[in-house]
């Protein structure tokens, strides 16, 4: 996602059990996709 998305920081990347959907509210943020888009972008890695 870093290589792709270069304003992600390994903080955006980060999560804790529980709170995959603050990161993806994060990476939604900076990558202007929606939560859909990213989690098959994610899925895909």
């Amino acid at each position: 996602m870093k290589q792709k998305y270069a304003k992600l920081t390994d903080d955006d990347l980060k999560y804790s059990e529980g709170k995959f959907d603050e990161m993806l509210g994060k990476l939604q943020e900076k990558t202007g996709k929606t939560k859909e888009q990213l989690k098959e972008e994610i899925d895909k890695l």
